[in-house]
């Protein structure tokens, strides 16, 4: 909550100063940066990543999308590997009927 009293702190600050001006441009950065600071303090602790185990969650699910992402595409090429060798096949099978080589094997 400290950061959220510093973001109070500035905001009154901000309206302290002259209104007809308008408050200065640090107090608008700082204004800003605590805002952000918050903003993101908060979403870490909604999806659970405020804690200290929070960077192993981080790398550990970095690697299961490695390892996914290489077992995809491991997938794709043999699907692609086995294709082509039914075609092959296939090909094989029409050229010796058109040849009509099952005569030779009688």
């Amino acid at each position: 909550m400290i950061r959220d009293d510093m973001l109070a702190g500035l905001v009154a600050q901000a309206v302290g100063q002259n209104q007809a001006v308008g408050c200065d441009l640090t107090t608008l950065r700082a204004i800003v940066e605590e805002a952000s600071e918050v903003g993101a303090a908060r979403a870490l602790a909604r999806l659970g990543l405020s804690d200290d185990k929070a960077q192993d969650d981080i790398d550990e699910l970095r690697e299961l999308l490695g390892a996914w992402r290489a077992a995809k595409a491991s997938a794709w090429k043999a699907a692609v590997e086995w294709t082509v060798r039914a075609l092959l096949a296939a090909l094989l099978i029409g050229i010796a009927v058109r040849l009509n080589v099952s005569g030779l094997f009688r």
